[in-house]
């Protein structure tokens, strides 16, 4: 009966979204050092006053200063905020909110990873939205009104939140983190230059591809596809198959960065209108709780969901690795599917990605379990229904 509600839930989410005249993408700007086209873009709205929302790591490195220097030359005042911390809170939004009223601010710049975009998001929902309380727009179209002009900048090449309609918070008292979900929140421009991620770390680059890798399965694997999320999920899963590991061995491969980055901007597309699923819903708690990295959880867990979901992604797994041509040597769909999986567990560990996750506390368990089911049921249109009892046993598989 659970399941049942769950599955009737979904029929008419997709029935009523099908037919939402608001689906967009950002427009893309896009090349190497396609950054300096900005100011000028900015300057033909006749804007004056924007706030620019980073992190701390970005801050410390100084990569938003040559944009910083190139909006001021163009007479546009920037207010930058830097204080987001790995998984945004409530206080970082209301705390960059406070500057954006306070310098007569017009637009919002996201520079930096899903971190920075998630919190300018919550900005921009609050000043549509100045009457309502972040935790009162959750879940789903709380907002409905127009949010500033909003440009999404990525830095890394994995969230795919310069595409998306969500910004995920956390409430930093509960620990609790959950979406923001509304077409006002999708980004009108997103800044595509891939000189930005040339300095990444091996390990995030390793995590954040992973992140993309994550929102295109899921999207594939779901049950409210549509003939274009089909085509941006297969289109991610090749390009970063094909790039990925070539961005981590050479960081200075511009071709395969470039690429890494339109995978992650369509596996966004395609997460957004077909929804994730349950490796998000167990990696948002675990990220809210602990403070996980949330490329870094997507990671470690998405095999171990596949594992879970058994029969029912056999044969989308199997065209998948068809798709990438993994398990060559299998007819059977069953086998085709392992292959798929057992190879995202070698591209972890090639990439020193860990098999499990520290930290997990035996006695939050249930808690974590319960946070999870809550956001995916019956939102998400996963390929099997999970309750709580069958959400723990991922927790214990994946605990370190």
């Amino acid at each position: 009966m659970y399941s049942m509600m769950c599955r009737l839930f979904q029929k008419v989410m997709k029935f009523v979204m099908d037919r939402v005249p608001f689906w967009r993408k950002p427009k893309m700007i896009t090349g190497r050092d396609s950054l300096k086209k900005l100011p000028a873009i900015i300057q033909k709205k006749g804007i004056k006053n924007v706030l620019l929302v980073t992190d701390p790591g970005i801050s410390a490195l100084g990569l938003h200063r040559q944009l910083v220097e190139w909006i001021r030359e163009a007479g546009i005042h920037c207010t930058v905020y830097d204080k987001t911390v790995a998984n945004p809170t409530i206080a970082n939004v209301e705390e960059a909110l406070a500057l954006y009223r306070e310098h007569d601010c017009h637009a919002i710049i996201a520079f930096g990873g899903g971190s920075p975009m998630d919190c300018a998001k919550g900005v921009g929902a609050r000043v549509a939205r100045p009457r309502k309380k972040i935790s009162s727009m959750r879940g789903e179209l709380k907002i409905l009104k127009p949010i500033p002009l909003l440009i999404a900048i990525p830095t890394t090449a994995g969230t795919g939140s310069e595409t998306t309609l969500a910004a995920v918070l956390t409430n930093e008292k509960t620990h609790e983190k959950y979406a923001v979900n509304d077409f006002v929140l999708i980004p009108r421009y997103a800044v595509l230059d891939p000189v930005l991620t040339r300095g990444l770390p091996k390990h995030i680059t390793a995590a954040t591809g992973m992140d993309a890798l994550t929102h295109a399965v899921e999207a594939y694997i779901g049950r409210s596809n549509t003939a274009e999320t089909i085509e941006d999920s297969v289109s991610a899963v090749k390009l970063i198959f094909r790039n990925l590991e070539k961005a981590y061995r050479d960081g200075e491969d511009m071709e395969a960065r470039e690429k890494m980055q339109k995978a992650s901007f369509l596996a966004g597309a395609a997460f957004t209108r077909a929804y994730v699923g349950y490796v998000h819903a167990i990696a948002h708690s675990l990220g809210g709780e602990y403070g996980i990295p949330h490329g870094l959880a997507n990671a470690v867990i998405l095999p171990y969901v596949l594992d879970a979901y058994g029969s029912s992604i056999y044969i989308q797994l199997a065209e998948l690795a068809d798709i990438v041509r993994i398990g060559q040597e299998f007819e059977e769909d069953q086998a085709k599917a392992e292959a798929f999986i057992a190879e995202i567990r070698a591209m972890n560990r090639r990439m020193g990605l860990p098999e499990k996750l520290e930290g997990i506390r035996e006695d939050d368990i249930d808690m974590l379990a319960k946070r999870a089911a809550r956001e995916a049921n019956p939102l998400y249109p996963v390929p099997k229904i999970m309750k709580k009892a069958q959400l723990k046993e991922i927790y214990y598989q994946i605990r370190a």
